[in-house]
């Protein structure tokens, strides 16, 4: 993987976890959020979105 695109994927990593820490999830799965996969915290914070529109 280049440069570039190790840093985008750790640059979303950090902006999901801020979002998802924002909130109020800490853990997903008894992980730390900071042990899941872009792909994980991706489907997280979709998942967050979607209840909220069901709650709107």
């Amino acid at each position: 993987m280049s440069y570039g695109l190790r840093y985008a994927v750790e640059q979303r990593k950090k902006q999901l976890i801020e979002k998802l820490i924002d909130v109020g999830v800490y853990k997903v799965l008894n992980k730390q959020l900071y042990e899941l996969s872009l792909d994980e915290l991706e489907k997280e914070y979709n998942d967050i979105l979607k209840y909220e529109d069901v709650r709107a």
